[in-house]
């Protein structure tokens, strides 16, 4: 049985978190001399002298209610990349441990481990862009605390087979990493509704991509509570800031416009790929879950470079593991998809 205390870096269990004022009063009252706030007012119109919710507990409310998971099994990061870092500090000893990526991924999870001084452990896709279990799990030793694995995937924009992650939950004693950035334009269903049965599950997901809210960096952990302890208790005191959480409540508030959009987005994406289809230049389109479009063509940098004269920005990954050759396009708009179609018929190389 799964118990975070057993790949806790010892040094955290008995670590007293820093006690803000907001965590020492809950509630509302009609004078607040507690936090040292200017109690006059701001620069700005809003009243944003008051320092936020350090826990968020109305976003977190409203967005159990949406996933299906209780308030307490939630952390709210500044983007993703929050989580993933203080998951890294939680488990990871440096010099001593590893997490373990599959390879084209994200690249923040082998960043974030560098940056605590975390050794990291890649066991490449398969050609197909599937997991290779065996030599998985032939690659996990007794110092591997983590494993990242981004579905659907990015830069690839497939998602991965099921089987292979939940075998990693059942016999793996550390902690599987699901991403889900991108899980609103997937036809399968999130990795969440799997947090009652595994305790070492931690689901990722983000407002920039469906949401819209990129410019906000908020991004959502889900998990057993005992995870989601440990990261309210090394994360800073006030992380998510009040204008963010604002805009949060907001959005929760109006999830059909998110719903439409998506729509929207998978409906340009349809017609973009038979667009890119019909190009000359255009040797494979591989499949997709995302709101992006993973091509090979024979000179992904002429091309790159070609668009960037022509003021449209792609993504080259060309240099990437596996997607040699390969031009990542994120869908757009309806004219800028246009724009996009009418300029790479025009190349001529």
């Amino acid at each position: 049985m799964f118990n975070v205390h057993n790949i806790l870096r010892s040094h955290l269990k008995d670590l007293v978190p820093y006690s803000s004022a907001r965590d020492e009063f809950s509630g509302r009252a009609s004078i607040y001399l507690d936090a040292n706030e200017n109690a006059l007012g701001s620069t700005v119109s809003e009243a944003y002298n008051r320092y936020p919710d350090p826990y968020q507990h109305r976003v977190k409310e409203k967005l159990a209610a949406i996933k299906g998971v209780e308030p307490g099994q939630i952390f709210l990061g500044n983007g993703s990349d929050e989580a993933i870092d203080l998951l890294i500090r939680a488990f990871c000893e440096p010099k001593e441990d590893n997490i373990m990526i599959f390879p084209p991924t994200y690249g923040m999870y082998k960043v974030s481990a560098a940056i605590n001084n975390i050794e990291t452990v890649s066991v490449p896709l398969k050609p197909g862009f599937t997991i290779d279990e065996n030599r998985v799990f032939d690659h996990i030793n007794p110092h591997t605390r983590l494993i990242f694995i981004c579905n659907p995937n990015n830069p690839t924009g497939n998602s991965l087979d099921e089987g292979p992650v939940i075998n990693l939950l059942e016999r793996f004693s550390g902690c599987v990493v699901v991403d889900e950035a991108y899980i609103d334009f997937a036809q399968h269903t999130s990795f969440i509704r799997y947090l009652e049965k595994y305790p070492n599950l931690v689901v990722m997901q983000t407002f920039s991509k469906a949401w819209g809210l990129a410019a906000l960096r908020l991004g959502m952990a889900f998990a057993h509570v005992s995870i989601i302890d440990i990261l309210n208790k090394i994360k800073p005191p006030y992380n998510i800031s009040g204008l963010t959480q604002e805009k949060a409540l907001e959005a929760l508030s109006n999830e059909s416009l998110k719903n439409r959009m998506v729509e929207a987005i998978l409906k340009e994406r349809t017609k973009l790929i038979d667009q890119l289809a019909g190009l000359a230049l255009v040797k494979h389109i591989y499949p997709t879950d995302t709101n992006f479009v993973l091509i090979k063509v024979d000179d992904p940098l002429g091309v790159y470079q070609y668009l960037l004269k022509e003021s449209v920005v792609i993504r080259d990954r060309s240099t990437v593991h596996l997607c040699e050759g390969c031009l990542r396009i994120t869908v757009g708009t309806g004219a800028e998809n246009t724009t996009l179609i009418q300029k790479l018929a025009a190349y001529t190389g």
